[in-house]
């Protein structure tokens, strides 16, 4: 469903895309593995194209979305749906609100099947009657819950998380990483995941690529990751502080 080639992108003088490979396969979570800071999240933004490449393409099936027009690429979008890392809700709308707000933005449905998807997709995530609730009255875990049911609240094609777990305790993170699976499998979603944790990308993806100085070093599934003898690899999974990857 999604093919990176050759994907550059620097930031004045510093290169955080060294040309991307990268393959995603359709209704598969595909896992992003690498450093802090080492360009995952700037890779998700050219996925969907918040971000322009300096060069290179990124196809969506068949279409190159590098050189589409604001009309095109607006309708897109609309395939896809995104985490971000820390949830990203409107402080100022309450739940229900939040995840209706791209169905009121980018459709013409009438209040009364807006209020009932609303209510499904949170239902989905494991959230139920708490429409009325503000962002600021809920737990991190319950923030997390919220975003993804507002980032499956258009039925996407696609949906992209940002350092899904990022701040949760063990348990949070266990269940975040469950209704990831859950979500992917019910929805039959293609799903694009950052992360560093180890435990969970084994635990979500089908496949799994390690990015390291702006490129793809590894790319496969997880018992092909767990048996790789790539040293960078090999180093980041065990969190030593011995082998090619600096500490700066």
């Amino acid at each position: 469903m999604i093919k990176i080639v050759d994907l550059h992108k620097s930031f004045g003088k510093q290169k955080v895309l060294d040309g991307i490979n990268l393959e995603i396969e359709a209704g598969k979570t595909t896992v992003i593995i690498g450093r802090s800071g080492g360009g995952k999240s700037v890779l998700l933004k050219h996925i969907i194209r918040l971000l322009k490449p300096d060069r290179g393409h990124v196809f969506i099936d068949d279409t190159d979305i590098t050189g589409l027009n604001e009309k095109d690429l607006n309708k897109m979008r609309t395939r896809f749906g995104m985490l971000f890392q820390e949830a990203a809700l409107f402080d100022s709308m309450s739940v229900g609100a939040n995840v209706a707000f791209p169905l009121r933005e980018q459709t013409k449905m009438e209040e009364k099947e807006i209020k009932k998807i609303v209510a499904d997709r949170l239902r989905a995530v494991g959230l139920t009657g708490v429409e009325d609730k503000m962002p600021s009255e809920l737990s991190g875990g319950m923030k997390k819950r919220v975003g993804l049911a507002r980032a499956i609240a258009m039925h996407p094609e696609i949906v992209l998380f940002d350092e899904p777990t990022t701040g949760l305790d063990p348990i949070m993170t266990e269940e975040i990483n469950n209704l990831i699976i859950d979500t992917q499998k019910n929805f039959n979603l293609t799903s694009v995941v950052i992360s560093h944790d180890v435990e969970s990308i084994f635990k979500i993806g089908h496949k799994i690529a390690m990015l390291y100085e702006g490129k793809i070093v590894e790319h496969g599934t997880p018992e092909e990751i767990k048996e790789s003898k790539n040293p960078v690899l090999v180093q980041f999974l065990s969190g030593s502080t011995e082998g090619p990857i600096k500490i700066i």
